[in-house]
């Protein structure tokens, strides 16, 4: 029997909790190379790609064969620019969480599929191993509300504001650790073009009882675990 939520329901302009660990629970970011790394990707899968910048330099006689085959690379390389909407995300040292819009039916697959490859050919060179780094197939599950949306965005960003030890030898004052998430782009603390915060928070300034609510407050408050039983991906 398939595992919960390896069988995906697309849709278009469908939207989506998405989850992956590594398999045997292993670590998938064991230092910041490794997190860096992976949104360096997402950066690059989730910008627009400049396609005429890059063969404009591709045709100056100076570049070296190093520089040329870069930007060959770049060229051939994936993009998922208008396919892919990153809501918002949060990496954990053995899994990560997603929560991201699709245009097209096809759009999420192809991008977990390059996503997912990419980083393994990164993970298996710099760690010197062989063979696959998730455990199976990329879990997704549809959302279905608005509420839904806005809910999933708090329990994904909060997995980023727990402690837990790195590993069990480690001393107690190297236990909480912030994870890498998109929390900082929905308290305004950063910007980054390629995670789009405005459909939560329009939904957040829509549904508020008081004014003064905040999305800092929103998600320092408790789960409606209700709301998103349903799209809940087990770890």
């Amino acid at each position: 029997m398939p595992a919960k939520n390896s069988q995906k329901d697309y849709l278009e302009n469908g939207y989506y909790h998405l989850y992956n660990r590594g398999v045997e629970k292993r670590k998938i970011f064991q230092d910041e190379q490794d997190y860096s790394v992976f949104l360096s990707y997402l950066k690059e899968y989730l910008t627009p790609k400049d396609t005429e910048k890059l063969n404009f330099q591709l045709e100056n006689p100076s570049l070296s064969s190093r520089e040329k085959d870069k930007i060959l690379r770049l060229l051939k390389m994936n993009n998922f620019y208008n396919e892919i909407d990153l809501l918002c995300y949060c990496l954990m040292p053995n899994h990560f969480h997603f929560e991201l819009h699709q245009h097209s039916l096809d759009s999420i697959d192809n991008f977990m599929n390059s996503l997912g490859t990419r980083y393994t050919l990164y993970f298996n060179k710099k760690y010197k191993r062989v063979g696959s780094l998730y455990q199976g197939v990329y879990k997704a599950v549809l959302v279905k509300s608005e509420n839904q949306l806005l809910h999933l965005s708090r329990y994904i960003h909060q997995q980023s504001l727990i402690s837990k030890p790195a590993s069990k030898g480690e001393a107690l004052r190297s236990w909480k650790q912030k994870q890498p998430s998109s929390l900082p782009e929905y308290l305004g603390l950063r910007n980054t073009s390629w995670i789009k915060t405005n459909e939560i928070l329009k939904y957040l300034d829509k549904i508020k009882a008081n004014s003064l609510l905040s999305y800092d407050a929103f998600v320092k408050g408790n789960d409606d675990f209700e709301a998103i039983k349903e799209i809940i991906i087990e770890n």
